[in-house]
């Protein structure tokens, strides 16, 4: 894949629900995701289980109407449900027939040619109620971790430009001699995609396993990762605070150092911390202002992460040959 000027980063708030999906149909896959599951289990529409598990199939891929690329860097999810909603029956039908291809389809989806378009009717009715009820009361944290990953890849493509973006996004996708190679297991042979001014978009995730991509000529391309940082979305609990760096700044302060190894918003961090929004304000206004930690405003967000004398402090190295 060439021609990467236009390449840019966004979050998407259906894609996150789609990709939860599957971590529901495959909790022995997703183990670290377990407290989610359970939580999530609970809020189900026992009604709607039997076409939200349709939507997976046994294949590595998804109906590619249920992911639409983002049009935004932030879109709402009510805007990404409504594209889904506009999709033509006849195409919506198509691609879940190429997903499940000589399988046979489950019984829920069975008479779906019949009457396509009201089957990606109902199926958006019930993403829109899978949502509200199992997604969104996680999203802030969820968004929180995604915007903390998009402030540290835009710092790796600043800095090194986009061989080092690549180096660590993920490992089937490198970058050499100005062109991205992407590796599939499903498509072994090479193929070159010209992206041609419409842009990559590069689309973190919490739910995502490995590098998810949409390099089809005809459409926008479209690479989703799996977000840095996103095993933090499942700790219940803050890590265990060094005693001497407890006694030097303080627990709470120590506690917060410890978990800006990756940055992360107020909210994640007082939920993290079982404490008040305000409470953790406090404390990070005064390790900002030792330069122990640096802010960024990611959208809406300001995203908190250590400093290079932060981590020097919290994560302190001895020189070999130093003494114990």
């Amino acid at each position: 894949m060439t021609d990467l000027a236009s390449m840019w980063f966004a979050y998407s708030p259906l894609q996150e629900t789609v990709y939860s999906i599957r971590a529901l149909v495959l909790p022995g896959v997703y183990a670290p995701r377990l407290p989610w599951h359970d939580d999530v289990a609970e809020h189900l529409n026992p009604e709607d289980v039997e076409l939200l598990y349709a939507m997976m199939p046994p294949r590595r891929w998804l109906p590619d109407f249920l992911t639409p690329r983002p049009q935004a860097p932030g879109p709402r999810f009510a805007d990404q449900l409504a594209t889904v909603r506009a999709t033509p029956g006849a195409l919506g039908w198509h691609d879940i027939l190429a997903v499940y291809g000589p399988d046979r389809l489950p019984p829920v989806l069975a008479d779906g040619g019949a009457d396509p378009d009201a089957l990606v009717e109902r199926i958006a009715t019930v993403l829109d109620r899978y949502w509200r009820r199992c997604v969104r009361p996680w999203w802030p944290r969820l968004r929180a971790i995604l915007d903390a990953d998009i402030v540290y890849r835009s710092r790796r493509l600043a800095a090194g430009g986009a061989r080092a973006l690549f180096a660590d996004l993920q490992d089937r996708l490198s970058w050499s001699a100005g062109v991205l190679t992407i590796r599939q297991a499903s498509r072994p042979q090479y193929s070159a995609v010209e992206v041609a001014g419409r842009g990559l978009a590069l689309v973190p995730s919490v739910f995502a396993r490995g590098a998810m991509t949409v390099v089809d000529p005809a459409v926008p391309p479209v690479i989703s990762y799996p977000a840095r940082g996103r095993s933090t979305l499942w700790e219940a609990a803050a890590p265990p605070t060094e005693a001497a760096l407890a006694r030097l700044i303080g627990a709470p302060r120590a506690r917060l150092l410890a978990l800006l190894r990756h940055p992360a918003s107020t909210t994640e961090l007082a939920y993290r911390l079982g404490v008040t929004a305000a409470a953790v304000s406090q404390q990070l206004s005064v390790l900002h202002a030792a330069g122990l930690v640096a802010r960024a405003r990611s959208g809406r967000s300001v995203l908190y992460t250590r400093t290079t004398l932060g981590d020097r402090l919290a994560d302190p190295v001895v020189p070999t040959g130093a003494a114990p």
